[in-house]
């Protein structure tokens, strides 16, 4: 997740900068992740939400899906519950969804 990739990026950097990078910023970068990685637990729930995921931040943090097979209910931060039945349409956080886009359930619906 985002801790990784600060720890990359922390690599780069003394390679860049021939494995002199001072220790200061090696401090900055820590804590950096660590601020990073507690606030994105606190956005989206019990995943989280990966701010690092997309090259292009998001537009908006829900998205409208179609289920393409019946699924049964997924429960919403809010604890509102959602039926996913074929065919069904819904707007629905895109940190909620990006699970079951993957498995096959739900397809995002491109304006």
């Amino acid at each position: 997740m985002a801790g990784e990739r600060a720890v990359g990026l922390v690599r780069e950097l003394r390679g860049a900068a021939g494995g002199n990078l001072p220790p200061f910023r090696v401090e900055w970068f820590s804590r950096y992740k660590k601020s990073l990685a507690t606030y994105m637990r606190s956005v989206g729930g019990e995943e989280g939400l990966d701010l690092t995921q997309d090259i292009k931040p998001p537009k908006s943090l829900y998205i409208e899906v179609r289920c393409l097979r019946d699924y049964g209910e997924l429960e919403i931060d809010d604890g509102t519950t959602v039926l996913l039945k074929k065919n069904s349409q819904h707007f629905l956080p895109r940190w909620k969804c990006e699970q079951l886009i993957r498995q096959g359930v739900l397809e995002h619906i491109l304006s």
